[in-house]
């Protein structure tokens, strides 16, 4: 199976708490977009933290 660097993602949000993100994205310098990467990726840390190391692909 093979996997893109990059994927597409849709979501549904409510509009208020979009237009907040958007806030904290544009504040910190970043889009919508990079905050939410950013996000996802402290939260990953965290988790590989707590739990252990998420291992997804068989080399």
């Amino acid at each position: 199976m093979v996997y893109d660097d990059k994927v597409r993602y849709t979501m549904r949000i409510d509009r208020n708490l979009l237009d907040k993100f958007g806030y904290i994205a544009e504040y910190e310098g970043r889009t919508k977009n990079r905050e939410l990467e950013q996000m996802i990726k402290r939260r990953i840390a965290e988790f590989e933290k707590e739990v252990g190391k998420i291992e997804l692909y068989q080399e």
